[in-house]
């Protein structure tokens, strides 16, 4: 996909989409490439669902909005949202609690691209099953999913612009029903040998720099603040660098990462496993940048 298209595609969603409004007082947290699977042995997301959920656990107590930039469910390599669901029932109990208080937006990215189309949000994502209680629970009733969202501070009327990043990858974007059939046909397979998914722009250092590259011309050409995620390459740039922000994944090795807003300020944070002197084992919130200060470019 040539820089055009790409600038193309980023002014249409900055125009045209809804406006979530904030200000000093506000508390936001973003969050993507969760990659939530079924459980089996290529389910990137399993072996960080203890610290995901401590995560959100906080954010929830704490009185965060989560916004949701994509690919929180693996929709390629699993082709039924019922199988995501059952494995992770006590992450989608908390997620609707966010739902019910107008507290969680979302947005799809290529991995979940799916859930653009209101038919399959209304089959897969208004109930789910609760294995708890035996029977089919609200999950996100009448939920509109987003191609992204734009924050606007209520003094200063700074905007950021929300995108799950996919949108400067041609065969992520464009041809995602290319990418899905590659990744669920072949490469799902694969990896059960070692192999990686090279038309995955996490898994590949090239086309992560490509993608980043195509939205950092827009963000200096528009004088406009992004915040995106797809390429699970956490960023945070300082004061004088272009304001392209990623909120990084939740499939790292060893650790999650995430975007929090508060005091209109932007800071990257990194959610591990740490051991006290004593050896017990305790979930870590750390940031891992300076915050940057919210305003206008």
């Amino acid at each position: 996909m040539s820089s055009r298209s790409t600038f193309n595609r980023l002014n249409k969603i900055f125009q045209t989409a809804q406006e979530i409004p904030f200000d000093d007082e506000s508390k936001i947290v973003l969050i993507s490439d969760c990659h939530k699977g079924d459980g089996s042995w290529v389910d990137d997301f399993s072996h960080n669902q203890n610290l995901y959920y401590c995560a959100i656990k906080y954010y929830y107590q704490n009185g965060f909005t989560y916004i949701d930039l994509g690919d929180s469910d693996e929709l390629w390599k699993n082709q039924h949202f019922k199988d995501i669901t059952n494995i992770y029932n006590d992450i989608f109990n908390l997620l609707h609690d966010f739902y019910k208080e107008n507290r969680f937006y979302m947005i799809y990215g290529n991995h979940d691209i799916v859930k653009k189309y209101p038919s399959f949000v209304k089959k897969n994502m208004e109930k789910y099953y609760d294995s708890h209680t035996d029977k089919e629970e609200p999950l996100f009733e009448n939920i509109k999913v987003h191609e992204g969202l734009v924050l606007k501070h209520i003094e200063t009327h700074t905007k950021i612009l929300l995108i799950h990043g996919h949108q400067g990858d041609l065969l992520n974007d464009l041809f995602w029903r290319v990418g899905r059939f590659l990744t669920r046909y072949v490469w799902r397979r694969l990896e059960f040998f070692g192999h990686k998914d090279p038309t995955s722009a996490a898994k590949n250092y090239d086309k992560k720099r490509k993608v980043e590259r195509k939205i950092l011309e827009w963000v200096a050409v528009n004088k406009q603040m992004v915040i995106a995620g797809h390429t699970h390459r956490p960023t945070c740039p300082p004061e004088d660098e272009h304001p392209y922000f990623n909120d990084g994944s939740c499939v790292h090795p060893n650790c999650i990462t995430c975007i929090e807003i508060q005091n209109s300020e932007i800071t990257l944070v990194k959610w591990d496993v740490k051991t006290k002197e004593d050896r017990t084992v305790f979930v870590d919130r750390e940031p891992i940048a300076l915050p940057r200060k919210i305003k206008t470019v």
